[in-house]
């Protein structure tokens, strides 16, 4: 059964701005929740807007940095300045994509690629004005397409906007999604495929998002792929799989090992929190996110 809860359908209710409890976190103190944590500064923390849309976005700013946090990423120039307001930054921007354009239609339709253009040559530099060194950006659906021909029109319009990113030294970042489970049909599905792209491209400022949860339902394997492929990712995200719930023992990646692995590989940016807390209360759900960046902080 395809789990319900996707981003797509929680930014349907958010708009384009911005029972069980988890190992007891929803009975926690808030006291507790708000006391940052001794992080050890291997890897930095980042924490995805759209699992905590019901939380108003300062009431996030504020829980996040008590918690010691750094970031909350997937936010858009309107965030950005609020963000800087909390002496937080944003580890992975995005933009108000076009109307009918999105994660199911993107780079791979070439009828996309002059309102594209246009948004990424205004988005860039004030993403870089920001502090904002990575932007995401989506393959979009096969519906039909060859793999081939999907990654040429991909990689046409991407080297179109390279000389603009290199100008303001910011990465654009394409994501790896489940096209098995949670977004069927989508073209940029494996690492491999990903790794292919970019190495078309043949640019630092184009690298991939490896979404753990989400590769973990197309090929797992994420060690291996982090050794063999670390110098094509700019950004990390996590998710308990199944599920995308919290990432603890109740599932069945284990992810201590496998961000030690992506710290052993030279890794020096951020890792996103994508998974969806099980408390639907705030102070529960800030609780869930502490004891998630707990796990990851080896």
């Amino acid at each position: 059964m395809k789990n319900k809860t996707s981003r797509r359908n929680v930014l349907r209710s958010l708009g384009t701005a911005s029972a069980v409890s988890f190992a007891g976190i929803s009975t926690v103190k808030a006291a507790e929740t708000r006391t940052n944590l001794p992080l050890k500064s291997n890897i930095k923390h980042s924490v995805c807007r759209w699992c905590y849309g019901s939380i108003p976005f300062e009431e996030l700013c504020q829980g996040v940095k008590d918690i010691g946090m750094a970031s909350i990423e997937l936010t858009g120039p309107k965030e950005w300045p609020i963000l800087k307001q909390y002496g937080l930054t944003c580890a992975i921007g995005w933009g108000e994509w076009p109307k009918g354009m999105g994660l199911h239609n993107f780079f791979n339709n070439p009828k996309n690629h002059e309102e594209l253009i246009k948004l990424y040559e205004e988005l860039i530099p004030h993403a870089a004005a920001n502090g904002i060194k990575n932007l995401i950006c989506f393959s979009g659906n096969r519906n039909g397409m060859t793999d081939l021909t999907g990654m040429m029109n991909c990689a046409k319009i991407i080297r179109k906007l390279i000389p603009t990113c290199e100008k303001n030294g910011v990465i654009l970042t394409m994501e790896l999604l489940s096209s098995k489970d949670s977004h069927p049909d989508y073209m940029c599905d494996t690492i491999e495929w990903g790794v292919a792209l970019c190495e078309m491209v043949n640019s630092e400022s184009f690298k991939m998002l490896y979404d753990i949860f989400h590769m973990q339902s197309m090929h797992g394997d994420h060690i291996r792929n982090v050794r063999r492929y670390g110098k094509y990712i700019s950004h990390y995200h996590t998710g308990g799989m199944p599920g995308r719930k919290e990432i603890d023992n109740t599932q069945e990646i284990y992810y201590p090992a496998v961000v030690k692995a992506i710290i052993d590989s030279g890794y020096k940016g951020y890792l996103g929190q994508e998974f969806v807390p099980t408390p639907k209360d705030k102070e529960g759900m800030l609780a869930s996110l502490k004891r998630c960046v707990e796990i990851c902080d080896v």
